[in-house]
C-alpha cells in the first residue's frame, strides 16, 4: 500500500538526534513542545510554520472525508520539507468534487487510509503553529479524524490566512479574500488548482506576504498571532513596544506619559501579559485607549506575592491620583459614624477616628465604619435611631438641663427621650440607652437587625415595596459598616502577624502584618525552610505605629485585601498576639446576608401568627374530620 510521501529541505535534527519526517506512527502521538503566549518574544522568523490544505468529498466531517492532505513546513522563508498523500476516503468520491478537485474514486483506491496518514501528518506537523486558508474547515476534518482514529489532538495554535488577509488586505486592492485573488494579488508562485500540496504552496507564498504587510504593524512576533486579527487602530497597536522587556511576574506597572506623570495603576500576576493586553482588542474600554494613546512608558515593579501587588497598587493609586484610575483615591473622605463622648452621646458622621476615650488610651468609642460614601453613613445612623431613643440633635447638652428649657418634636412622638428638659430622660437612664447603642455598634447588632426586619415585614404587608427597600439599604448600610469595623479593630490591634499560604510553585508566600498594614512579604522556593525568611522578615518588616482603633494604620481597602488574604483556604497563623477573635453574634455573622434574611422572614411570620385569626389548614381539616 503507498505510503505518503514527505521531502525535507535542511531539515533541522528532532529531539532524538533524527531528522525531520513523515513515517508511519503506530500509538497515540506524542505530544511536542507547545509555542504559546508564555514563550514571549519569539520572533516569527524563528517560528516553524506548517500550512495545510485539504481536499475532501464534502464540506462537514461528520458527513465526508478527507481525499487528500498537503502541508508545508517553513521557517524564516525557508522551506524545510513537504507532505502530500491521497487518502483513501471509503467511499466514492462524487462527481461535482471530482470535477472541481480532479482528485476520482480511481485515484483513490489504492491510496493508504486516513489511519495511516493521519500520523504522519501529526509527525510532521509536531511543534509547529499550523496555517490553513479557512482554517476552520481544514483542522475541523483533521480533529474529526483525530478522535475518530482515537487520537488526542494536539494543542496547536492555528493561524487563518482569510483573517489575517481581512486585516491587511482592504476591499479596494481586492474583490474578495479567497485563495485564488490573494494569490493572484501577491504574484504567488504556484496558482492555488484545488490540489492540497498547490493549494498549500500558494498558501505559504500568501502568508508570507500578509505577515510583510502586518509587520509595521506591530506583528512581528509569535505572541502577536493570537491578536493579529483583532481590529485594533494602528496607532495602539504600533505602542505595543512599551511591553517589551517586561517581566513575567506578579507587580505592578505603571503607565506614564511624556513629562513622567503616571496616567494609570494596575496590577496583575504576569505584568507582561497583562500590559500586551492593552494593545489588542482585549481592551475595549474608551477611557484605556485615550490612556494608551497618552502613554510613553510602562515602568514594572516585581512583587513578592499577588497580595503584595494589590496594596502597592492602593498605594501607588493613593500616591499619585492617575487620572485615569477610578479607585477611591482619598481615604480621608471616607466617614465614619461615632457615638460621640459627651454627657448624652449622640451619633455624628465623621471623617477620621480620634482618640475620645474609649477603653485605652489608643481606643476610640463606638465606631462604624469607614463607609464609602456619606449617604451609606447616614443611612446606618438611621436605622440605630430607628432601634434607640437616642438624641438627635447637634447641639451639646448641659450635664443638668436649664430652668425652663422645651423639648424638640422628636420627644413629642416618641422617639427621644428628652434629657434636655428637666421632666425629661435622667442621665442614667440615657447612659442605658447609649449603652445599648454602643452594644449594638461593637458587638451584637440584634436589635437593630430585629427592629428593622420587623418594619421591612410590616411595610412588605402592606405592598409598601419601596418603602421596604430603603429600610433595608439602611439594615445593610449598619451590618455592614459594623462588620468592617469589628473587622479592622481586630487586626488593627495586632502589633504583629505572620501568616504563611502554599504558593503555586512549591513554596512558601510569608506575609507581616502590623496594625492591619502590610509591612512585609516574600515568596521561599520550594523545598526550603521558611524559617529563616519569616525571621528575616520580622526584622526588616516596616515600623508601623499604633493607630486609633477602630481604624487600622492602613487605607481600608489596604487592610480589607489583607483580611481577605488571611481568610483565604490554606492560610496558616504563625504568630499573633491576644485579641484575634472576633463576637460570637458579632455583625460579621451578618455578611452573607442569610441570617438577614432569615430575620425579616421570622418577622413576617411572626406577624402573619398575630393578624390572621384562623386555625391552620391542617388543624382544621382534623377537627372537620
Amino acid at each position: 500500500m503507498p505510503r505518503p510521501t514527505a521531502s525535507t529541505h535542511g531539515a533541522r535534527p528532532a529531539a532524538d538526534g533524527s531528522a525531520d519526517h513523515a513515517g508511519v506512527i503506530t500509538g497515540p502521538v506524542e505530544r511536542g513542545i507547545q509555542l504559546t503566549l508564555d514563550e514571549i518574544g519569539t520572533p516569527l522568523s524563528e517560528v516553524i510554520f506548517v500550512v495545510v490544505d485539504l481536499e475532501t468529498t464534502g464540506g462537514s466531517p461528520a458527513t465526508s472525508a478527507i481525499t487528500e492532505i498537503g502541508a508545508v513546513k517553513v521557517r524564516g522563508g525557508e522551506v524545510l520539507g513537504e507532505l502530500q498523500s491521497l487518502v483513501d476516503p471509503g467511499c466514492p468520491v462524487p462527481a461535482f468534487i471530482a470535477t472541481l478537485t480532479g482528485i476520482t474514486t480511481s485515484m483513490v483506491r489504492d491510496a493508504p487510509g486516513i489511519e495511516v496518514v493521519l500520523p504522519a501528518f501529526l509527525e510532521f506537523a509536531r511543534g509547529s503553529v499550523l496555517v490553513a486558508h479557512n482554517a476552520s474547515f481544514d483542522v475541523g476534518f483533521l480533529k474529526a479524524a483525530a478522535a475518530a482514529q482515537g487520537y488526542d489532538w494536539p494543542p496547536f495554535q492555528v493561524l487563518d490566512t482569510v483573517a489575517l488577509a481581512r486585516r491587511a488586505v482592504t476591499r479596494d486592492e481586492v474583490p474578495n479574500h479567497k485563495l485564488g485573488t490573494l494569490a493572484a494579488f501577491f504574484r504567488a508562485t504556484v496558482t492555488p488548482d484545488h490540489r492540497a500540496l498547490s493549494d498549500a504552496r500558494a498558501t505559504v507564498d500568501v502568508l508570507h506576504a500578509l505577515l510583510g504587510r502586518l509587520g509595521p504593524l506591530g506583528i512581528t512576533h509569535l505572541e502577536d498571532l493570537a491578536t493579529a486579527t483583532d481590529a485594533v487602530p494602528p496607532a495602539r497597536r504600533r505602542k505595543r513596544h512599551l511591553a517589551d522587556g517586561l517581566p513575567d511576574a506578579p507587580g505592578v506597572y505603571q503607565f506614564r506619559d511624556a513629562r513622567g506623570e503616571v496616567l494609570y495603576v494596575g496590577t496583575s500576576t504576569s505584568i507582561r501579559t497583562r500590559v500586551r493586553s492593552y494593545f489588542t482588542a482585549a481592551e475595549h474600554r474608551r477611557r484605556m485607549d485615550e490612556m494608551v494613546g497618552l502613554a510613553e512608558e510602562v515602568v514594572p515593579i516585581v512583587c513578592g506575592t499577588v497580595l503584595e501587588a494589590r496594596v502597592r497598587e492602593l498605594r501607588l493609586i493613593a500616591e499619585h491620583a492617575p487620572r485615569y484610575n477610578r479607585r477611591s483615591r482619598f481615604p480621608e473622605r471616607m466617614p465614619w459614624v461615632r457615638l460621640t463622648h459627651e454627657p448624652y452621646p449622640r451619633l455624628s458622621v465623621v471623617r477620621e477616628v480620634r482618640p475620645d476615650g474609649g477603653r485605652g488610651s489608643h481606643e476610640a468609642d463606638a465606631h462604624l465604619g469607614p463607609f464609602p460614601s456619606r449617604l451609606a453613613a447616614q443611612q446606618a445612623v438611621e436605622a440605630l435611631e430607628a432601634t434607640f431613643r437616642v438624641r438627635q440633635c447637634n447641639r451639646r447638652l448641659p450635664l443638668v438641663p436649664a430652668p425652663g428649657s422645651g423639648a424638640c418634636a422628636l420627644a413629642g412622638i416618641g422617639r427621644c427621650g428628652a434629657p434636655c428638659v428637666v421632666s425629661g430622660q435622667s442621665r442614667d437612664s440615657y447612659a442605658e440607652v447609649t449603652a445599648a447603642v454602643r452594644d449594638v455598634m461593637t458587638r451584637d447588632p440584634g436589635p437593630v437587625v430585629d427592629e428593622v426586619a420587623g418594619r421591612i415585614a410590616a411595610l412588605t404587608a402592606q405592598e409598601r415595596f419601596e418603602e421596604a427597600a430603603a429600610w433595608r439599604d439602611r439594615l445593610t448600610a449598619f451590618l455592614r459598616s459594623a462588620g468592617r469595623a469589628q473587622r479592622s479593630g481586630r487586626i488593627a490591634a495586632q502589633p504583629e502577624l505572620v501568616a504563611a499560604r502554599r504558593a503555586a510553585s512549591g513554596g512558601w508566600e510569608i506575609v507581616v502584618v502590623r496594625h492591619g498594614r502590610l509591612a512585609a512579604t516574600a515568596t521561599t522556593a520550594p523545598g526550603l525552610d521558611p524559617r529563616p525568611v519569616v525571621e528575616s522578615l520580622q526584622a526588616t518588616a516596616e515600623h508601623v505605629a499604633a493607630p486609633c482603633l477602630p481604624s487600622s494604620a492602613a487605607h481600608p481597602e489596604e487592610t480589607d485585601l489583607v483580611l481577605t488574604w488571611l481568610e483565604e483556604p490554606g492560610v496558616r497563623l504563625i504568630e499573633v498576639g491576644p485579641g484575634w477573635a472576633c463576637p460570637v453574634r458579632g455583625a460579621e455573622a451578618f455578611r452573607g446576608g442569610d441570617r438577614t434574611q432569615s430575620a425579616v422572614a421570622a418577622a413576617m411570620a411572626a406577624q402573619r401568627s398575630t393578624t390572621d385569626p384562623r386555625p391552620p389548614r391542617r388543624a382544621a381539616e382534623g377537627s372537620a374530620a
